[in-house]
């Protein structure tokens, strides 16, 4: 029997020291999603020496968030571009988180650039829209469902063709897919609570400055298994196109 390929996470970012040394980093939350749906996991530092494996030879692929800028384009994250439009050609599975999100979009002809509104923080509220309804990712949630967010780009104009799955008020672009496997989503459906709460308990100063209220943004923190089933509902997705790969 041919071993399964593995899903590979590409680390675009890490998160703060105290965080990670207390919570682990943005790839462990995300392997743990994955590994609940079935996933043999591995994680790619884009920032080395090492290419990239071939989306052929992957079962699929997240990115995950950054303190980075996609509009900086920084020459690390710029050599990410063809390879995932090589990944898309290829219909790989492909999901986006947050900077990843963007990353796709900017791969595949959209724009990214800093939200005239400023900061999306806190657990929000993300509405489908009816596209979503049969989409293989996002179907099994419901039509409203509560998520961690905390972003200052976003993506301010979609891929050509790209389908818009979901939004809210601030942030009109939280879901969209591109072709029948490329996900992108701005919501993190790794981070719990917890991990929210300790980023922002560093920020109060930062938000302030936008007018926003840490303290009243940590209050209303709650847990959000809805968006974290996303994880493992990619994974699983994932595994079963490779069965049915010939």
């Amino acid at each position: 029997m041919t071993s399964p390929r593995p899903l590979l996470i590409v680390q675009t970012g890490r998160t703060h020291d105290h965080i990670r040394e207390r919570l682990g980093d943005f790839d462990d939350w995300i392997a743990a999603g994955l590994r609940a749906g079935g996933a043999e996991v591995q994680t790619y530092d884009p920032l080395g020496d090492t290419p990239p494996p071939a989306p052929e030879t992957l079962a699929g692929i997240v990115l995950t968030g950054s303190h980075a800028m996609v509009s900086e384009r920084e020459i690390w994250s710029e050599a990410l571009v063809p390879w995932l439009q090589q990944a898309v050609r290829a219909e790989t599975p492909v999901l986006g988180i947050c900077y990843g999100h963007q990353l796709l979009a900017h791969a595949l002809g959209g724009e990214v650039a800093h939200h005239p509104e400023g900061v999306e923080i806190g657990t929000v509220r993300v509405q489908r829209h009816a596209a979503a309804q049969t989409d293989p990712l996002l179907g099994a949630l419901p039509d409203e469902f509560d998520a961690q967010a905390t972003h200052w780009q976003s993506v301010r104009r979609l891929p050509p063709g790209a389908v818009l799955l979901a939004g809210n008020a601030h942030e009109p672009h939280h879901a969209f897919r591109v072709g029948p496997n490329a996900w992108g989503v701005q919501f993190h459906p790794e981070f719990s609570a917890e991990a929210l709460r300790a980023y922002l308990d560093g920020l109060g100063p930062t938000l302030g400055r936008e007018g926003r209220d840490a303290t009243q943004i940590t209050s209303q923190l709650k847990d959000t298994p809805e968006a974290a089933s996303v994880l493992p509902r990619f994974a699983r997705l994932a595994l079963d196109k490779q069965r049915d790969m010939p």
